[in-house]
């Protein structure tokens, strides 16, 4: 076991409790002024280095390496990441337990103990994904669609029953809790985690890593943290050490404060907006600056929460005075508090307002005077449209071109319209109208401002007769029980109600594209004139096809502009001029007239949010459901497949387990798919509904699966039958191979047979043909899932050809072994005149060196030939030694195997 550096080990005492730390500035060379100039994210990593030296393969210079950080330094060295904690949620945490129990059975084959496969470090898997707006606009909506959610989710909830008690460090928070990052936020993270260690109780910071990309949001509170797909998140479980190259950290420097009449979600879709066009892939961003004084630790968690959406790997927040007041706020106790603050301020962790900037690799400004109320869409997160220019934004993308992130209208089809009759009423429905408006996600819904302030807007619209269209589907779906607890104390709860916004569920729901189906006279509608419906959400995420299959326009916005657009029932009205809708008597009323002023906000917060609140409602967090405390967990430590089980197979990665993936070249390869720019894990492995005329539905149809039984992708992970079927299957895919047509369909080269990418697949797979996925900019981009990556190795993907990566989905390819090859700076498929009907040769694959060249051969259908080289973006040695094991977890079975 890693003992640490001895000679940085002190004393700290707390409550008569002594406790061994890794004190930063005892590390020869390092002073306190120097280790102020660092990151506080920098400093960490540096503690977690020292904490698990083992003067092997981490040793004393890695620490100084570190120590010794440079802002701008060409090239970065390979440094380990030791997380303290694993957080899951169920749809990519399920795969993570079945590849857990796949493992066993693999050590049980080889001969070896399979209770080796345990985890090491804290695990808390959180089932928040899974429940669906089946029910909606009544009291009886959570109930109902609880009861729902156990009955689809049987088979998958009994698997998790049995794995707490087959695995160690392993706890479950039942469903209809709260949304990870929020349980996460308010009631795991302790900002301090405790280690005994040869007789010695080690002090360290709170540090973690999570199979779901917003777990970032956690860096709100002063913990380091990331999202993983489902692979890395085994090897740390299993004691492995994550390995990244030392980050650039890019400063963001916050002045002034926000105006009356803005929210946080106006903030953080603004420096989201930034971000991603600066350029933050494979970075850390810290934020520091007199402005971040005014910023509450729920408006800094929203902001982190989003770093996905820029593409960062981290946005931080050091600790300071405000983390305090938060664990002071959730119920932590005085004693812990003294502790973070003791211990913080002794490790030169602790940003106070006096505190010297750090040294940056760059540094962007905002002022926050400037923010003004924005929305983003209708496509990609990073899309933000202040408030007054949404209409104008939509009308144009109606005629856009769908390249360009339009809807593509010809001129005749731009004024088609349609009429329903909905609960005794009639509408006229046209372009923009709002299917759905959903209060959704951890992302807002941890923010009591913007949720109170949705409660004030509504209440302000009851109280002058207003009602939501009745073909508006609306939905109300909190972070935790907390929120729904001080929105009743406030009295607001009644007037959201009353406008159709009742509690449906505790989860993801509409934020994960779990909306739920539209009423079927608007399915009818929409298919039959071509309308292009939308949604308004306060989630994270809109990417096409994502929310709904029936909403092509997807805005983003906070809580109270959910509630403005639901009222007015359509996207296609300006908000800041445009009535959106009348009194009894006919009087107009206008954004302005209902929108709550931040004293009414403040007033109302400081009156209902205390310490009681989050102890009462996490008090039975682990077994307080009584319908999941029920599910009897099952025996035994390992895990016995049911053969004609559509959740769960075992998975068949450990079947070629000793092969590598290595080889000297890839010969004749052809393209199964010619991609463009921004290509989603979405579009990749879709985690929504399953079409009943795709091959993932065809698989379950054959099994006798009624299509209302169906599920989703998401809670199918466990079943590689299904998602190998589903890979690439996203309805909103292009593929250039096949211009004009949306979904999962390619040509089969050379014939040019249009046919399903799956049927496809096995096709070249019966010929032997390895396969290259060819793409372009943002290649991965969104959620962590590592089925993204899965999917295409079992559909006989050997490499992924693209312009850029993102970084979870590039490192997720690796540990797959799929390897990531990147284009030179300004080539691409179409400045090298690529179309995706060659025939294609890489050499040069061995040996497997970081960053190394790779030479590729295109033999066009004419006889010509182009020959070019990209980048081989496997990033460090330990993914060289990964990708030669076939992947990551061949690497852990290797080990426990010796």
């Amino acid at each position: 076991m890693n003992t640490g550096l001895d000679s940085v080990k002190s004393k700290i005492n707390d409550s008569n409790q002594d406790y061994t730390i890794f004190q930063l500035d005892l590390l020869p060379g390092t002073k306190a002024q120097f280790l102020e100039k660092l990151p506080f994210s920098i400093r960490i990593l540096l503690e977690g280095v020292l904490r698990n030296i083992n003067h092997e393969t981490i040793t004393l210079e890695t620490a100084q390496y570190l120590a010794n950080w440079k802002p701008n330094e060409e090239e970065r060295k390979a440094i380990p990441v030791f997380p303290g904690r694993v957080v899951l949620q169920d749809f990519t945490g399920v795969p993570v337990m079945n590849d857990l129990a796949a493992m066993r059975k693999a050590m049980v084959s080889l001969g070896e103990d399979p209770l080796k496969v345990n985890p090491v470090i804290p695990v808390d898997l959180v089932i928040d994904h899974s429940v669906m707006v089946d029910e909606y606009g009544s009291a009886d909506a959570l109930a109902q669609n609880a009861e729902i959610e156990f009955n689809r989710n049987e088979e998958r909830y009994q698997f998790l029953r049995w794995c707490e008690q087959a695995f160690a460090n392993f706890h479950v928070v039942p469903p209809a809790t709260g949304i990870i990052h929020q349980v996460n936020l308010e009631y795991l993270a302790q900002s301090l985690l405790t280690r005994k260690v040869n007789g010695e109780t080690l002090l360290y910071p709170d540090t973690l890593i999570g199979t779901d990309s917003h777990t970032t949001m956690i860096n709100g509170l002063g913990v380091v943290g990331w999202g993983v797909g489902g692979i890395e998140a085994v090897a740390a479980m299993m004691g492995q050490p994550l390995e990244m190259l030392a980050p650039d950290v890019v400063g963001v420097r916050l002045d002034g404060r926000l105006p009356e009449g803005t929210t946080p979600t106006d903030l953080t879709l603004t420096v989201i907006e930034m971000l991603r066009s600066y350029g933050v892939v494979d970075k850390f961003v810290e934020v520091f600056g007199p402005g971040l004084d005014t910023l509450s630790l729920a408006d800094r968690a929203m902001i982190a929460n989003m770093t996905p959406e820029c593409g960062a790997t981290m946005i931080y927040f050091p600790v300071d005075e405000q983390t305090l007041e938060y664990l002071r706020l959730t119920g932590k106790s005085e004693d812990h508090i003294k502790l973070v603050e003791d211990y913080y301020k002794t490790q030169h962790l602790f940003r106070l307002s006096a505190s010297p900037d750090p040294a940056y690799s760059e540094v962007l400004e905002l002022n926050l005077n400037t923010i003004e109320p924005s929305l983003a869409g209708p496509k990609r997160p990073q899309d933000r449209v202040v408030l007054s220019q949404v209409q104008a934004n939509f009308r144009a993308s109606l005629a856009k071109n769908r390249a360009d992130r339009g809807f593509g209208l010809a001129e005749a089809d731009l004024k088609r319209e349609g009429v329903i009759s909905l609960k005794g009423q009639s509408y006229m429905l046209k372009h923009g109208f709002l299917a759905i408006a959903a209060i959704t996600s951890c992302t807002n819904t941890s923010n009591p401002t913007v949720m109170l302030a949705a409660g004030l807007l509504a209440k302000k619209a009851v109280e002058l007769g207003l009602e939501v269209p009745a073909y508006v589907k609306t939905s109300l779906a909190p972070g935790s029980r907390v929120v729904s607890d001080y929105l009743a104390q406030s009295n607001l709860l009644p007037a959201l109600e009353q406008l159709g916004f009742y509690v449906v569920g505790y989860g993801c729901t509409t934020c994960i594209g779990n909306s739920g189906s539209l009423a079927q006279p608007i399915i009818d509608l929409v298919e039959k004139e071509k309308l292009i419906a939308a949604a308004v959400l306060s989630g994270n995420r809109n990417f096409e096809g994502r929310v709904s299959p029936q909403t092509q326009a997807n805005y983003l916005a906070s809580p109270p502009l959910v509630v403005a657009y639901a009222l007015a029932g359509t996207v296609n009205i300006n908000l800041t001029s445009d009535a959106l809708g009348y009194t009894p008597a006919g009087k107009p009323v206008f954004l302005r007239d209902i929108w709550p002023s931040g004293k009414e906000i403040q007033d109302v917060l400081q009156s209902v949010i205390k310490p009681e609140i989050f102890a009462r409602n996490y008090a039975n967090v682990y077994n307080g459901n009584s319908t999941w405390n029920d599910i009897l967990p099952g025996k035994g430590k390992l895990y016995h497949w049911e053969d004609n089980s559509t959740y769960l197979q075992a998975p068949p990665f450990f079947d070629s387990f000793g092969k590598s993936a290595a080889t000297d070249a890839i010969l004749n390869a052809r393209v199964l798919l010619l991609l463009g720019d921004s290509v989603t894990t979405d579009h990749i492995s879709p985690a929504g509904n399953i079409p009943k005329n795709t091959p993932a539905g065809q698989y379950l149809v054959e099994r006798q699966v009624l299509p209302q039984d169906f599920n989703s992708f998401g809670s199918r992970r466990g079943n590689d039958r299904i998602m190998s079927r589903g890979t690439f299957a996203n309805i909103r895919l292009k593929n250039l191979l096949v211009p004009g047509v949306e979904g999962g369909v390619t040509l089969h080269q050379p014939d040019c047979e249009q046919m399903s990418v799956y049927a496809a697949a096995e096709r070249y797979r019966a010929e032997g043909t390895p396969l290259l996925v060819i793409a372009g900019k943002e290649y991965g981009t969104g959620s962590s899932r590592d089925w993204a990556a899965k999917g295409p190795l079992l559909l006989g993907v050997k490499a992924i050809l693209a312009e850029s990566f993102e970084r979870i989905h590039r490192s997720n390819l690796v540990g797959m072994g799929v390897l990531p090859l990147e284009f030179l700076p300004g080539e691409n498929a179409t400045s090298l005149g690529l179309d995706g009907t060659e025939t294609y040769s890489l050499y040069n694959l061995s040996p497997l060196e970081p960053g190394k060249l790779v030479r590729i051969e295109a033999l066009k259908t004419d006889g010509s030939m182009t020959e070019f080289e990209a980048v081989m973006r496997i990033n460090t040695y330990l993914e060289v030694q990964y990708f030669k094991d076939g992947g990551i977890m061949n690497t852990i079975l290797l080990e426990l195997a010796q």
